[in-house]
């Protein structure tokens, strides 16, 4: 999995293709967001389509990496996690 770059200062959008995951006619019904460690990079706000999630992030400790996770639930019920890895730095 790719590391993804983030300056601390930066406020970002990521996002999640489920499209790939969905049954057809599936969609997203709730979409979740998780930052760990929980310190100082942030979820600034989160939405959702019927096949992708989007967080924007903010802030973030020089050096340190975080795991930001996505949970879905669909409208069949399933529910799934995907991660992204974010690396705090100066750019």
């Amino acid at each position: 999995m790719a590391v993804l770059v983030k300056d601390p200062e930066a406020r970002l959008d990521y996002a999640i293709d489920w499209s790939d995951y969905l049954d057809m006619g599936e969609t997203i019904v709730e979409s979740l967001w998780e930052v760990t460690p929980a310190e100082s990079l942030s979820v600034f706000v989160s939405e959702h389509g019927d096949s992708r999630s989007q967080v924007t992030l903010e802030g973030g400790t020089v050096r340190d990496i975080y795991a930001v996770t996505n949970r879905i639930t669909t409208s069949l019920g399933r529910i799934d996690d995907r991660s992204l890895t974010i690396r705090v730095q100066e750019r």
